[in-house]
């Protein structure tokens, strides 16, 4: 993977692509264990990283929903 940006720096699709990356790497095996738990923790940190992007969205949706209603 080329050099990689702060995870709360990237948008959803960044980390979502990323993430993506990182099963991949993983799956395909023939890493060291310490470069394997790397991966790992780079992994959840982009999986966080993209819950909170969805959370957020979620929470535009739902106020915009709601300021539509009470018009």
């Amino acid at each position: 993977m080329a050099e990689q940006a702060a995870v709360g720096s990237l948008g959803y699709e960044q980390a979502r692509d990323e993430l993506v990356e990182v099963v991949r790497a993983l799956e395909a095996g023939g890493l060291s264990l310490d470069e394997s738990v790397a991966l790992w923790e780079r992994g959840e940190a982009l999986a966080t990283r993209c819950e909170e992007q969805l959370a957020g969205a979620r929470e535009r949706v739902e106020t915009a929903l709601a300021a539509r209603t009470d018009d």
